[in-house]
């Protein structure tokens, strides 16, 4: 039985390549975004979906808070601001990238990153989401803009998500297990304003690109602590080490 909502599977843009079998599509999906004023695109980051509520800090199970070692700096946290989250029924959601899972993110500077906010039957507006998230010192996902599809028209609308997904992750991106410079993993797009949790995936879609996963094992298997911007410039400083050489020694040391 769950004692939390979890966050709904996110469907996929029917033009995404990276889609596996148990993936959802929405097949509607110009349908869904011209109906929309303003969309904003931000970026998909490859990390562990994440839950701070009233009730505790959650993964991918919302049938029990998490237990695993990767969450224990977010129960700190969440115990600082439980008492909010109860006495507003807000649920936070963010990319928890404190263990490294296929991309390498060289230039983050936080572990979590907010992408976001539900209280009770809404899903509250991206302004809002950011709002919150500032209150409580978090981060959101990086921004890529705002868009009116309907102006746009459907080719253009595309287009531009295309040459979204052909850069880097705005905290730079290496590829887990060949340690290679790839692009960013993908792109969500979120209706700006707030909408009612029934209305969901008519409202938020998402473009991943393909074969973003290339290691041979799970990410879980043998667990890597991301680094922080700061840990690497103060261990690249210290050992007279180029920026990339820092980063690579402090994620695979033992």
């Amino acid at each position: 039985m769950l004692i939390s909502r979890k966050y709904p599977r996110t469907h996929h843009y029917k033009w995404s390549p990276g889609t596996t079998s148990d993936d959802r599509i929405n097949h509607e999906w110009w349908g869904d975004m011209s109906k929309i004023e303003n969309v904003i695109h931000t970026e998909k980051m490859d990390g562990e979906g994440t839950c701070l509520n009233s009730v505790g800090v959650f993964a991918r199970s919302h049938a029990t808070p998490t237990k695993h070692p990767w969450a224990d700096y977010l129960k700190v946290k969440h115990s600082m601001i439980v008492d909010d989250l109860r006495r507003t029924d807000t649920e936070i959601f963010g990319e928890n990238l404190y263990a490294v899972h296929s991309i390498l993110y060289p230039k983050i500077e936080n572990h979590f990153y907010v992408f976001g906010v539900r209280v009770l039957d809404k899903w509250l507006s991206w302004e809002e989401v950011k709002f919150i998230s500032s209150i409580y010192d978090l981060p959101t996902v990086p921004e890529f803009g705002v868009v009116k599809p309907k102006e746009l028209g459907e080719e253009t609308f595309v287009n531009q998500v295309l040459d979204i997904v052909k850069n880097p992750s705005t905290f730079d991106s290496i590829q887990n297990g060949i340690n290679k410079p790839c692009t960013m993993e993908g792109v969500v797009s979120r209706n700006i304003e707030e909408y009612h949790v029934d209305d969901f995936s008519n409202n938020l879609i998402k473009y991943v690109r393909k074969d973003h996963v290339k290691t041979d094992k799970h990410w879980s298997s043998s667990i890597k602590r991301a680094p922080l911007q700061s840990e690497v410039l103060s261990f690249m400083r210290d050992k007279q080490l180029s920026y990339d050489e820092a980063f690579l020694l402090l994620v695979n040391k033992k």
